[in-house]
């Protein structure tokens, strides 16, 4: 993993670490920055102004606390557990996503969440 990041929902803060892919390196060199993200399922996503292309590496199965580009969107993609096209107890995206990294820690807070919030997002 490369650079960290830290996510502020609230008042509650965690710690990211990225991959060292190019959609993560777009994303850092916008920060700071602040989103507003909808809910799907148990997955936010919002625009986040990046636009990416799809990576080699982009796929739809996912893992709670792994973040995403998704490039239909130019949005970044949290996810802490099923969203409404998973089989099981698996996060899964509506199409493929680039990774950027993950969470560290658990993030089972966000199932608290309203449907939509606003996040910031700073170089740890």
């Amino acid at each position: 993993m490369g650079k960290k990041i830290i996510i502020k929902f609230g008042e509650r803060e965690v710690i990211a670490e990225l991959n060292e892919s190019m959609s993560a390196e777009l994303l850092y060199k916008t920060l700071p920055a602040n989103l507003s993200m909808t809910r799907w399922g148990d997955e936010f996503y919002g625009n986040c102004g990046v636009p990416v292309d799809q990576e080699k590496d982009a796929r739809t199965d996912m893992e709670i606390g792994e973040l995403a580009l998704w490039p239909e969107g130019s949005a970044l993609c949290i996810f802490f557990g099923p969203t409404p096209v998973s089989r099981g107890d698996k996060p899964k995206a509506i199409s493929p996503v680039n990774p950027i990294g993950r969470i560290v820690g658990d993030i089972g807070f966000l199932k608290k969440f309203p449907s939509s919030i606003d996040i910031e997002i700073r170089p740890a």
